[in-house]
């Protein structure tokens, strides 16, 4: 069964829609894995994760050869944000979901080997890319719920663990959606400013230079 799950990846500050397309086949599942569609190392790692977080939830990982396709392949795919998205599209090949228990939802999250959903980078532009393509929920870390929140007419799903996340898909224990917060609910992280600073205009300058760069820097007071 050929199953398919809308993902994002992110590049600079803009998202594009991925497709996780998965499908278990009947060969010999040696390797048991194949991810294709120009993923990086991490991305290739996601194989481990998944398979433990799956058998580690209570439920069987297939015992056929799986395939996995992140399209476009011309988009690099990079980062542990695709772990959940490819974990729902195996449970949904192997008839452990129903097929289309995600069709107008974007998944992105990291997995850890127990079953548990880690904090990912990009939420924003993600539930940004989300809203623009007309989905009507996302389903991401708890952790990054908030910030997903700031769109009003887009429910954000916080997720916790694939156990949680596959109660709610199944209808026997609902996930509550993330309250929309506004802009200037936002937490506002006060921090000392460079306007703050009388003088040292040459050590200030080169602190912009070794930030703007990425150089290293050594400051030495006598």
């Amino acid at each position: 069964m050929l199953a398919r799950v809308n993902a994002c990846a992110v590049i600079g500050l803009d998202g594009v829609i991925v497709d996780v397309e998965v499908d278990i086949t009947t060969s010999i599942p040696k390797p048991p894995m194949i991810i294709v569609g120009l993923p990086d190392v991490s991305v290739q790692e996601s194989r481990e994760r998944v398979q433990s977080a799956i058998h580690n939830i209570g439920l069987d990982s297939p015992r056929k050869r799986v395939r996995v396709n992140l399209a476009p392949a011309t988009v690099r795919k990079e980062g542990s944000a695709y772990d959940l998205p490819i974990a729902l599209g195996i449970m949904i090949a192997n008839r452990q979901l129903p097929p289309k228990c995600l069709e107008e939802g974007l998944v992105m999250g990291e997995l850890s080997l127990d079953g548990s959903v880690r904090h990912i980078r990009g939420v924003l532009p993600m539930a940004a890319v989300a809203r623009r393509e007309n989905f009507k929920r996302v389903f991401v870390p708890a952790e990054d719920a908030p910030e997903a929140a700031l769109f009003p007419d887009l429910e954000v799903i916080p997720v916790t663990s694939l156990a949680d996340l596959y109660a709610h898909l199944m209808g026997s224990r609902i996930i509550p959606a993330q309250p929309h917060i506004e802009v200037d609910q936002v937490p506002v992280i006060v921090q000392t400013d460079f306007r703050d600073i009388k003088g040292q205009e040459h050590v200030k300058r080169a602190l912009e230079v070794a930030a703007s760069g990425g150089h290293n820097l050594l400051i030495l007071c006598t």
